[in-house]
């Protein structure tokens, strides 16, 4: 069955030739040129993927983002027009997987949904890590701190089983891009930084006494969450 997509952007020639270009790669492609629409599709239809434009009529992609939050931890994409470091920090912090400034290669978005589908397609081990009160469920997708659920984008349960199948051990920043990503970040490092504070406040984590999450400053981070039982 093939994976459903929602394109929220209101440059219809745009949304036209991604539409047929993505099915080539086996994509059902859902178009909306206004954010309402898109947020009611979504209720509607639960697709799998979401690609996201930020300059959108009546409601810019950053709000758009974090409705969508409030009810869903589908996988976003979001587009920015100008590619600049604030914007693309800015959708990280709300909830947003991944970005691609415009103009991108249309193969290359492809290929990082792909990335990104593949990534919740192959949870194949079973276990379930625990760590104090916090208990990860790998092939569940799911993660609980004293028995209550954590809602978690699709990054951040990615960096979250990375860190816990490494207590113990320094992680730099480019191995956790490489790690989550499969592809390359454009050297923007700080994408890693907002996803481990999302991460930190999600789990009530004070990075200057962490309970799972310790800065190792200059090197990267390390996950203290104690051993796996």
């Amino acid at each position: 069955m093939n994976k459903k997509l929602l394109l929220i952007d209101d440059d219809s020639k745009l949304n036209s030739l991604l539409s047929e270009y993505l099915k080539k790669f086996g994509f059902d492609v859902h178009a909306e040129i206004h954010p309402e629409n898109g947020l009611q599709y979504l209720a509607e239809h639960q697709p799998d993927l979401i690609i996201l434009d930020i300059m959108l009529p009546d409601m810019n992609g950053f709000e758009v983002c974090r409705r969508i939050r409030k009810n869903y931890t589908t996988p976003i994409i979001m587009l920015t027009a100008r590619g600049e470091v604030t914007d693309r920090i800015a959708g990280l912090e709300i909830g947003a997987d991944d970005y691609m400034p415009k103009p991108f290669e249309p193969r290359e978005l492809a290929a990082r949904i792909q990335s990104i589908l593949r990534r919740g397609a192959l949870q194949q081990d079973v276990e379930i890590r625990q760590f104090d009160t916090l208990s990860i469920n790998i092939p569940g997708h799911s993660v609980s701190l004293a028995e209550k659920p954590i809602d978690l984008t699709t990054a951040e349960f990615e960096i979250l089983k990375y860190f816990s199948a490494n207590p113990g051990k320094v992680l730099s920043r480019d191995d956790i891009m490489d790690q989550i990503r499969g592809i390359e970040w454009d050297a923007f490092n700080r994408s890693v930084d907002v996803l481990v504070s999302r991460l930190r406040q999600k789990l009530n984590d004070d990075p200057k006494s962490p309970r799972f999450i310790k800065t190792i400053w200059g090197s990267g981070y390390m996950f203290i969450g104690g051993s796996a039982q």
